[in-house]
């Protein structure tokens, strides 16, 4: 990976949408903390572009939901909460330095960024409460316009906002997932690394260039990570945890 997109939290962020029953963000340890995954990402050897914060929108530091990137092309996504589809316009002007023309998920389509996680040349889609079927058609027709491979992952039933709210490709083969996905067939030609169910949150975790980011405070997954030979690094992510957001939400990379 090269680039990365992110847009730090607005003064509006303890606004935005959330299931997690875990108290009111704290804006400036947000803040801080959205600065050192800046420098993480930089670590990694990434370029980091900025989109501006955007306060109409208290959702919007989540870019990873509103386009699906790969180093074959750019999709702009059609968001499952209605208070989201306004996000999509500033993404479109940001990315059209990148590519002239920006396909993008048409009603009745629903499609999240987060439901949809990549493995080489294969796509997951998940189909959750924010994607739906039709959205999942539209974006694999365009996947396998560019050269790739994908398949759905069923969700019903399952307490998980996002498909990589469960899981997280590492690389080499292997994929750390949630005990929902364990025996899932879609993962079955894959290493599964397990995440204990008291450290869930950190399924949501990224590999970029030689590195894992994964947030900090799950000892045993990140014990296993290190056993496997990853250079592991852990970030606080509390404020963002509290809005439903994890480690791959806050940037879009390719």
């Amino acid at each position: 990976m090269k680039r990365a997109l992110l847009q730090a939290p607005s003064s509006s962020f303890a606004k935005g949408l959330t299931t997690a029953g875990l108290g009111t963000p704290d804006l400036a340890l947000a803040l801080a903390q959205h600065q050192r995954y800046r420098v993480a990402l930089e670590a990694c050897g990434i370029e980091v572009l900025y989109l501006e914060p955007d306060p109409d929108h208290p959702d919007a530091c989540f870019v990873e939901d509103v386009a699906i990137v790969t180093e074959r092309g750019f999709m702009l996504t059609r968001p499952g909460a209605p208070s989201r589809r306004g996000e999509v316009a500033a993404m479109a002007k940001e990315l059209s330095q990148f590519q002239n023309r920006l396909p993008v998920i048409e009603a009745p389509g629903l499609l999240d960024g987060g439901d949809v996680c990549q493995a080489e040349d294969h796509f997951w889609i998940g189909l959750s409460t924010r994607t739906n079927v039709e959205g999942s058609r539209q974006l694999g027709a365009w996947l396998e316009g560019l050269g790739y491979t994908w398949s759905t992952v069923g969700m019903d039933g399952f307490n998980m906002l996002h498909l990589k709210s469960g899981l997280g490709y590492l690389g080499d083969g292997r994929v750390a997932v949630v005990d929902e996905f364990n025996e899932d067939a879609a993962f079955r030609e894959y290493e599964r690394v397990r995440v204990p169910p008291g450290e869930r949150y950190a399924a949501n975790c990224v590999r970029i260039n030689d590195r894992v980011l994964i947030p900090s405070g799950h000892p045993e997954f990140e014990a296993s990570l290190r056993r496997l030979g990853y250079n592991v690094l852990a970030l606080d992510m509390s404020e963002f945890e509290k809005m439903d957001g994890g480690i791959s939400c806050l940037s879009l990379r390719w």
